[in-house]
């Protein structure tokens, strides 16, 4: 049933949290905000960058842009490697590539950066496209993000499946007409995945193997 699998980077794939919370500490800390607990920015891993400032912190659209923008002065230099690869990842995409599905990934993460990560973790070979966000934002939703690989690549909806730690990752795909399977490893709660909507859930990555299995005809 599917043949495209669309993968979340972040929280999915790897554990960002400790490169993405020392890079927003980082930019905090530029507007004289402390942060004591590294906890009480996990709700930046997912989302647009601009997004969770504003929610987060109430910055002014002029913020938010600056605010990014020492963001990623720590990210591009060591944020983005301060990061590992989840338990039965490889195993999970070896075991996907080995039965003939097409591997993508979709992650509200510029893709550039992306790119270097996947890279720099051996997981890019796995992968048969890479759909990011942009630099100037004119693609950084999540919808916007997985309709741009679904339209690159040319599949058909009803092949496709989503994979997503967040809300976003499920809204997305609910709004492209995808299904989608939230991952509870990740940074996601039960509670929030179910609520957007989550087709399927799973617990731990080889559990995205076994519901995939599942809608096979």
């Amino acid at each position: 049933m599917y043949q495209y699998l669309l993968f979340d980077l972040d929280g999915t794939l790897t554990d960002p949290g400790l490169g993405i919370t020392n890079s927003v500490m980082y930019a905090l800390r530029k507007f004289g905000v402390d942060v004591p607990e590294r906890s009480q920015l996990y709700p930046f891993i997912g989302p647009p960058l601009k997004d969770s400032f504003r929610s987060c912190y109430g910055f002014s659209d002029e913020k938010c842009e600056l605010a990014v923008m020492y963001y990623r002065e720590y990210f591009k230099k060591k944020g983005m490697f301060e990061n590992e690869v989840y338990d039965g990842i490889h195993d999970l995409l070896t075991r996907l590539k080995a039965s003939g599905r097409s591997l993508i990934v979709a992650t509200s993460k510029p893709e550039v950066f992306a790119v270097d990560i996947l890279r720099h973790f051996d997981l890019y070979k796995y992968f048969d496209f890479v759909s990011g966000a942009t630099l100037n934002d004119v693609r950084n939703k999540k919808a916007d993000i997985i309709r741009y690989a679904l339209e690159s690549c040319g599949i058909a909806k009803s092949s496709a499946v989503m994979i997503g730690d967040r809300k976003h990752d499920m809204i997305g795909a609910k709004e492209n007409g995808l299904d989608s399977i939230g991952v509870l490893y990740g940074y996601g709660t039960y509670d929030e995945l179910k609520t957007a909507g989550a087709t399927m859930l799973a617990a731990e990555p080889a559990d995205i193997w076994n519901e995939i299995s599942v809608q096979q005809p």
